[in-house]
């Protein structure tokens, strides 16, 4: 598909005047199935687009700023960055003190979770998937932020696009990992068909961070799964029988 127009830069109010977004697939150079901004390296897109798309993302929150990345592996793993590394750490969320990164996470339904400590000149960004959630990527993210010199109760954070509980069904094995955890994670669940329950990462993601003390989360509620049109989505593409998916890009730096 198509999707014309400049790339789309959606911001979070917790997040202030702090160089971050959360982008879509508005803006970008690929065509077909990964239509618009594609930034996935590991996509079946032409890398001369993907390439081209990272860039035109990074230059609309930071312009001059090295993007950094990491290679996701639905882990509760969190890096600290000091310089832009040789090769993409196997981990789930980046953390960095230093101005002139640009700490970026990709998702396609996942939650992705941008953190700042202003006054500390600490940021990170997490990939939240529900394995990652569940693990603690956003406990071992604010661990990562205070050994740099944050403090939690000034932490704010941003969860941006990701699928909703209307678009995400389970089944009960899935809803029976989390109630494992904790019995009261039952409320993010609600029933569905027959044997199924449909599942809200966001108040999820939402609730882990409030646990942790965070002074501030907001949630956008944006349903990647629903809008087409801005998003892309895994589940989506898998419900078609596509044979691969475009990944959006959430950035946060510091100037």
């Amino acid at each position: 598909m198509t999707v014309p127009g400049p790339v789309e830069v959606i911001r979070a109010a917790a997040l202030g005047d702090l160089a971050h977004g959360f982008l879509g697939r508005r803006g970008g150079v690929s065509a077909g199935i990964h239509g618009g901004l594609n930034v996935g390296l590991g996509s079946e897109d032409d890398a001369a687009a993907v390439t081209e798309n990272r860039a035109r993302a990074a230059a609309a929150v930071l312009p001059g700023a090295t993007l950094v990345t990491c290679y996701q592996v639905h882990s509760a793993d969190c890096v600290t960055v000091t310089d832009a590394p040789a090769e993409r750490p196997r981990a789930d969320a980046l953390v960095t003190d230093r101005p002139g990164l640009l700490l970026g996470i990709l998702t396609a339904d996942c939650a992705p979770v941008l953190f700042a400590d202003a006054t500390a000149g600490v940021i990170g960004a997490a990939h939240a998937g529900w394995k990652g959630a569940l693990a603690g990527v956003t406990h071992a993210t604010v661990a990562a932020m205070e050994a740099l010199g944050a403090d939690r109760a000034r932490i704010t954070a941003a969860i941006g696009p990701c699928i909703a509980r209307a678009s995400y069904e389970v089944d009960e094995a899935f809803r029976a990992r989390f109630l494992a955890d904790d019995a009261q994670n039952t409320r993010f669940f609600v029933d569905g068909r027959d044997g199924h329950a449909h599942f809200d990462l966001e108040a999820y993601v939402a609730h882990r961070l409030a646990a942790a003390g965070l002074a501030r989360v907001e949630a956008l509620g944006l349903d990647t799964y629903a809008d087409e049109t801005r998003f892309f989505s895994y589940r989506r593409a898998t419900h078609r029988g596509e044979p691969s998916y475009g990944r959006q890009i959430s950035l946060i730096g510091l100037g």
